[in-house]
């Protein structure tokens, strides 16, 4: 079944030594035990040396010159500065966000956080502590992850499609190849294919004469049954192309009685197909009943053709708002029940059955369970699903009710294994570039893309407002400054402080549009009430119980 175009298969499998048995490990030393918690202390000693060593250095160093030195260049920059520097830090911080997103829909991930992992992490020690012992249990669920995932992302032939991949060795694999690749119409392929066959049974009867004489022989007649076995099927499919759907179910059918083994070509799939387009449902039903069983493999075209015939006994009558006012019946609630399975196994399916996305032409190579099968179970059973009243009705008010059940796919699921996290790289691979992948479960946007567009926004906003107000900044400039450095001889100015220096250069600007201090003080205690103003005949303007240190 796994990428089989039923032409000599041949899988490798290798074997990995077993684990040692939990517990068995030998005890560790007084060293081993020592060096394993200076590791893990590592950096907390090496950051509480560095500050000791800075405290004690802080007087050859001129740490407090050169801090009021630091203060005295920070006081003398003008607004026009810090305009510069927030609108280049929102620039840089911009650009850093849009290659973070592109990079994230590309590959699906942060770029930060890949350079963290691979280059930050080793430097820091951060690969040692997550390495298990080789004989612990997280060891142990590890492995047996990895190797689930990697038979679950297999690729497999697609059924349905117009396949390559024969071996040319011989007259009958010859004329696949022009089959394949010279016939321009589904009828000259036809006549290619018909003399295929005809080379095909000699050299298939011929190889069954000599299939006890060695192994050899019986690796060639293995490969020989493989080649006709395709050939037949290639014929089955070029009549359901040409509307000869009858001869293509008597073929398949043929086929599946005289070579069982070999339903790793997914015959059934192809007869379940035809079948579809007969309308012969009770067939249909007959095929699912000896093919959907818990010991076979799954398919998309399986579990979602399982579901279309129960949706189709209550489709033409189901109604939302009726549901919801008496309840689903036991037929409502089966058909519900299959979708919910089918919706389980290939997540990406309804999308495109409901042309929420739209379709291209399927590949040569699909993944189970991926967005490559979605598409080609949708392309050729779209139609199915129309034919049937109200089918697609009841899969759109009931597919997305499978991931409340299933509320974190990637670790443990409801009928099936839990969804393999490695088809969004194989789909990538097998779909075109211009096709947008579907992912299943959708993930959230990284850190990294929050923080570089908070740090964009943020960085703009300032640029802006000091620019429109830069003597309001300025003063909170200060105030900030003045709380992180403090300053010798000086008060260091509060929160309240702060506003009231704002205040005061809004005074400045208030007192040039007044006629005279009445009016001014007037306007000021209908705007402030809670200030109190102190007159000093001595100065032309008001004076405030709170003012800012200069």
């Amino acid at each position: 079944m796994a990428d089989g175009d039923g032409l000599g298969e041949a899988t490798a499998a290798a074997a990995s030594p077993p684990a040692p048995a939990p517990g068995l490990s030998p005890p560790l030393g007084w060293r081993e035990r020592l060096r394993a918690g200076l590791a893990g202390t590592g950096a907390s000693l090496w950051f509480v040396a560095g500050l000791g060593l800075l405290y004690a250095l802080r007087v050859p160093l001129r740490l407090c010159e050169n801090l009021a030195a630091v203060t005295v260049f920070l006081n003398s920059l003008t607004p026009k500065f810090y305009v510069a520097l927030t609108g280049t830090s929102s620039l840089i911080s911009g650009l850093i966000f849009i290659f973070e997103w592109w990079y994230f829909h590309k590959h699906g991930t942060s770029f930060i956080e890949q350079v963290s992992v691979s280059h930050l992490r080793p430097l820091m020690g951060g690969t040692e502590g997550s390495i298990s012992e080789p004989g612990s249990p997280s060891s142990s669920r590890e492995s047996e992850t990895s190797r689930q995932n990697l038979s679950e992302c297999k690729v497999w032939r697609n059924p349905l499609n117009l396949f390559r991949g024969a071996e040319y060795r011989s007259c009958a694999t010859a004329y696949v190849l022009l089959a394949e690749e010279e016939a321009t119409t589904i009828v000259d392929a036809e006549r290619l294919f018909k003399q295929a066959l005809k080379a095909g049974e000699t050299i298939y009867r011929r190889s069954q004469q000599c299939q006890h004489q060695s192994p050899q022989h019986e690796a060639q007649l293995r490969r020989d049954t493989n080649v006709l076995v395709y050939i037949k099927r290639r014929l089955a499919m070029c009549a359901r192309k040409l509307g000869r759907i009858r001869e293509a179910v008597k073929i398949m059918r043929d086929l599946m009685k005289e070579f069982p083994p070999l339903t790793m070509l997914n015959i059934h799939e192809n007869l379940l197909e035809s079948l579809l387009e007969l309308q012969a449902y009770a067939d249909v039903q007959a095929v699912l009943a000896k093919y959907d069983d818990i010991s076979l493999p799954k398919s998309a075209a399986i579990c979602y053709t399982a579901a279309l015939l129960k949706t189709r006994t209550v489709s033409d009558k189901f109604s939302p708002e009726t549901a919801s006012r008496r309840g689903l019946s036991t037929a409502e609630i089966n058909a519900v029940e299959a979708i919910h399975r089918a919706v389980e196994f290939n997540p990406h399916v309804p999308k495109y059955l409901l042309e929420m996305k739209s379709l291209i032409l399927p590949p040569e190579h699909i993944l189970k369970r991926g967005d490559s099968e979605a598409i080609a179970y949708a392309f050729f059973h779209l139609q199915h699903w129309k034919r049937i009243e109200g089918a697609l009705n009841l899969l759109q008010c009931t597919w997305e009710g499978t991931f409340r059940m299933i509320p974190y796919p990637l670790e443990k699921g409801h009928l099936f294994y839990p969804y393999p996290s490695c088809t969004e790289t194989a789909d990538r691979e097998l779909l075109p570039p211009f096709h947008h992948v579907s992912v299943y479960p959708k993930k959230e946007l990284p850190f990294f893309i929050h923080f570089t567009a908070g740090l964009c926004s943020s960085t703009a906003m300032i640029a802006l407002l000091t620019h429109q107000f830069p003597e309001i900044m300025g003063v909170f400039a200060k105030a900030k400054e003045h709380a992180l450095l403090g300053r010798e001889h000086c008060t260091r100015p509060t929160y309240e402080e702060s506003w009231m220096g704002v205040l005061h250069i809004m005074l400045k600007r208030y007192s040039g549009c007044c006629a005279n201090e009445d009016q001014l003080e007037h306007g000021l205690l209908g705007n402030f009430p809670n200030l109190t103003p102190l007159r000093d005949h001595t100065l032309p303007t008001f004076s405030w119980k709170a003012t800012v240190v200069h």
